[in-house]
């Protein structure tokens, strides 16, 4: 299916994928996001980062397993707004939890786990957001912005582990979560080596 048909789907996914943005902000401006809304935001904004994430990085297995094109016209879309969640969970926490202390910061960074791998996992996602666009594609070359975008599994395995940290108790979200995660990382593996047999198989005896 040609791109230039579903000429929507990217403005589409961006402003569905804003609009729960969007409604948290104007909920948190009336005051009505319930007693705890910093904590209400914080999970709502992490959560969809995570959710978001690994979206984005399901649009090649998708593609790969059933054929369809479309996935591959909505990763850097998806990625972005994955982007854009993880940095709205940092500023609620930055910002409005701790109303931008950094020594209070740096100590969470430094002496809390699950706050050490959010964090880096949020660094991991500044370069990939920076590089998205095909300008950097043609800067970098393609085989060394493909290696770097890689870091985007990294950054989702951590943002599974800083789930798993922050609930503590019932890890029953956030196991799913790593479960899908393994899925897509599987369905990568087996298409590389399947691409590595293929090779060998042609190359002369």
């Amino acid at each position: 299916m040609a791109s230039s048909k579903l000429p929507w789907l990217n403005p589409a996914i961006a402003v569905g994928g804003l609009a729960p943005l969007v409604q948290l902000a104007v909920l948190g401006a009336r005051g009505e996001l319930g007693a705890n809304g910093i904590e209400f935001a914080l999970n709502q904004t992490g959560l969809f980062a995570l959710a978001v994430l690994i979206a984005s990085l399901a649009c090649t297995p998708v593609r790969l397993v059933t054929g369809w094109t479309w996935p591959a016209r909505i990763r850097r879309t998806l990625g972005l707004l994955a982007f854009t969640y993880a940095a709205a969970h940092f500023l609620t926490y930055s910002v409005l939890d701790h109303r931008l202390d950094v020594r209070a910061m740096a100590e969470d960074v430094f002496t809390r786990p699950f706050i050490t791998v959010g964090f880096t996992a949020l660094m991991l996602l500044v370069p990939l957001a920076v590089t998205s666009t095909n300008k950097w594609v043609r800067r970098l070359g393609f085989p060394t912005w493909q290696r770097l975008h890689r870091l985007a599994y990294v950054a989702a395995v951590l943002g599974v582990v800083h789930f798993v940290w922050r609930v503590k108790k019932d890890v029953t979200e956030p196991v799913l979560y790593g479960a899908v995660l393994a899925l897509l990382f599987a369905v990568r593996v087996g298409e590389a080596v399947r691409k590595r047999r293929a090779l060998a198989q042609q190359r002369p005896a």
